[in-house]
């Protein structure tokens, strides 16, 4: 005697509720990944790309009510902006914050700036480049 099978023929009826909702989620997985990828390289590319000055302290120098900042900014050859420098006190509080423009055909400027304190200051920090 043969048993008879109770599961439906193989393919005959189309898929499970259970295989379309994981296809479903596969896709929406897909979908939302690609966006996310997307929007990453979108800000990468913003950031890296569109920064057309960028600059760096090489060393500063420390007086009573002054701070002697030696920058160097590479920007493009048509481009631009400024620099925002600050100096803190010892007990962190902010004295002297000043923007320094940069502009001209020279793509890398080295130049030695004078942030003016209200104390003595203890640290020249460089707090970004922009372009006009």
């Amino acid at each position: 005697m043969s048993t008879a099978s109770t599961r439906p023929p193989e393919g005959r009826y189309g898929r499970s509720s259970d295989e379309r909702a994981d296809r479903t989620l596969k896709l929406v997985g897909a979908a939302l990944g690609a966006a996310l990828l997307a929007l990453v390289g979108y800000f990468a590319y913003h950031y890296v790309g569109q920064n057309k000055i960028s600059g760096e302290v090489i060393s500063f120098e420390i007086t009573d009510n002054a701070v002697q900042v030696h920058l160097e900014v590479r920007k493009d050859a048509g481009a631009s902006g400024y620099c925002t420098v600050r100096s803190q006190a010892e007990n962190g509080a902010e004295v002297g914050r000043a923007d320094f423009r940069f502009s001209g055909s020279d793509t890398r400027i080295d130049k030695v700036v004078t942030l003016r304190t209200t104390t003595k200051g203890t640290s020249a920090e460089l707090l970004g480049c922009h372009p006009d």
